[in-house]
């Protein structure tokens, strides 16, 4: 490994770790931007999915009190069917075209989030909705590895607190990673070279993580969904602005 692999993976680690550590997702987000121009894009995806688990288990604990199992098991239950379906349906998509319709998509929804000066509540629904919702993010992750913009949306549309909201997608993203995990492992994916990969993010990962946690406690719950709208709507950009590049 070169000095170059090794800081750019390294503070790929360190930026991730944060975001998640203050929004309880993003790291394919940021660190993909890193990691993807000095790594293959398949040891990426799978070092994403391990960096992810390892900072959304720390910053769990910031929330772990929040967590209401009667509502967060439909979002669960939903979801994991749904990944297999998502890749059932890659073989008929164009994992491209798909991605940009789903970047326009959260564009679109966080440019009118952000211009309203109140944030929306909706009420209707029950378990029912929630299921349905992650069973749509499981197909996202299935297809497109984006697992957490539906139900990330779906508990800020609910108006529930920056607490309730993370105890409801962080795990939720958790379960679906773990599942991706598994899945990798069953492909080969998680080879030696991962390995040594891994535990050259895991410090950074760590600090981030911490410091993002941190920062968590020092925002209310209006200041989180704005961060938490502008992480999307930079997700929806890259992803628009990948696929017409």
């Amino acid at each position: 490994m070169t000095a170059t692999l090794l800081l750019t993976v390294g503070a790929g680690a360190l930026a991730a770790g944060f975001v998640t550590g203050l929004a309880g997702f993003g790291t394919g987000l940021i660190a993909l931007g890193f990691w993807l121009h000095v790594i293959d894009p398949l040891l990426a995806a799978a070092l994403v999915v391990i960096c992810s688990l390892i900072a959304q288990t720390q910053s769990f604990f910031t929330v772990r009190r929040a967590v209401n199992i009667p509502r967060l098991w439909p979002f669960v239950l939903g979801g994991l069917p749904g990944v297999p379906v998502g890749a059932f349906v890659l073989d008929y998509v164009d994992a491209g075209t798909f991605r940009a319709i789903v970047g326009a998509f959260l564009v679109l929804y966080t440019s009118f989030m952000l211009w309203n000066r109140s944030f929306p509540v909706i009420a209707w629904g029950g378990r029912a909705a929630d299921a349905a919702v992650g069973f749509g993010g499981g197909v996202l992750g299935g297809t497109a590895g984006l697992s957490g913009p539906l139900p990330t949306i779906w508990c800020g549309l609910r108006g529930w607190t920056k607490d309730e909201q993370r105890a409801v997608f962080q795990p939720f993203n958790l379960a679906i990673l773990l599942w991706a995990l598994v899945a990798y492992w069953a492909l080969g994916v998680l080879t030696e070279e991962v390995g040594w990969l891994t535990l050259v993010c895991l410090p950074g990962t760590l600090l981030g993580a911490r410091l993002g946690v941190w920062s968590y406690g020092r925002v209310n719950d209006r200041q989180f969904r704005i961060i938490v709208l502008w992480l999307l709507f930079a997700s929806g950009a890259a992803l628009t602005l990948s696929n017409a590049l």
